[in-house]
Order: structure tokens, then C-alpha cells, then sequence
């Protein structure tokens, strides 16, 4: 028995559902991270050192937040470019095709678990 080397179709329609949801999901948390991040930019001054230096805290976490959202959104629609370019599930490292259950865990994977080690 040869070796899968690509997912089929029905697979490949099963992975971009997936991905369409998390993407959706993903850009709500966005735009909600990005408008909270915009409504605490309040740069009223005031004289309370400690309340100015939780709100410069609470400023760069959400900054940090907003930032790895989107870069997820970013992945999960390169991982879109990949399916339709018929290069998804294929481990950038090995060639070999990435475990199935992977993909349904993080769905914008590149590499399988061995060459990720």
C-alpha cells in the first residue's frame, strides 16, 4: 500500500470549513481586542501615577493581544492559499503529509510534529 501524499477533496472542503469558522471567530476577537485597545487610548491627563502606569500596562497587553490575532488571521489564510494551491497538510520540512488530527488541532500548520521537534 503506497503512502498518502495529498488529502482529497472532501478532506481538503473539511479542512476549509474549519478554517473559514476560526478565521470568523478570529477576526470578532480582533476587532473587539482592536476597539478596546482604541477606547482605553484616553490621554486625558491626570496626576495618579499608579492608575496611569496600570493603564500603560493594560494598553500594551491589549496591544500584544491585538498583535498575535492577528497574526493567527494571517496563518489561517495563508493555510486557505494552501488548499486552494493543492500544497495543504504537506509539512514544509519533510514533504510528508501532517496527521490529519494535527491539522484539526491547529489547522494553519506547516510542519508535521517531528520536524517541529
Amino acid at each position: 500500500m503506497t503512502e498518502k501524499t495529498r488529502y482529497t477533496e472532501e478532506e481538503l472542503q473539511e479542512f476549509k470549513a474549519l478554517i473559514l469558522s476560526k478565521l470568523d471567530k478570529a477576526q470578532k476577537e480582533f476587532e473587539e481586542l482592536r476597539s478596546l485597545m482604541l477606547d482605553s487610548a484616553d490621554d486625558t491627563p491626570t496626576f495618579k501615577v499608579l492608575e496611569e502606569g496600570a493603564n500603560t500596562l493594560g494598553k500594551e497587553e491589549a496591544c500584544r493581544l491585538c498583535e498575535r490575532q492577528r497574526k493567527f488571521i494571517e496563518n489561517l489564510r495563508a493555510a486557505l492559499i494552501r488548499i486552494e494551491n493543492g500544497t495543504y497538510g504537506v509539512c514544509r520540512a519533510t514533504g510528508k503529509l501532517i496527521p490529519k488530527e494535527r491539522l484539526m488541532a491547529v489547522p494553519h500548520a506547516t510542519l508535521c510534529i517531528e520536524a517541529k521537534q
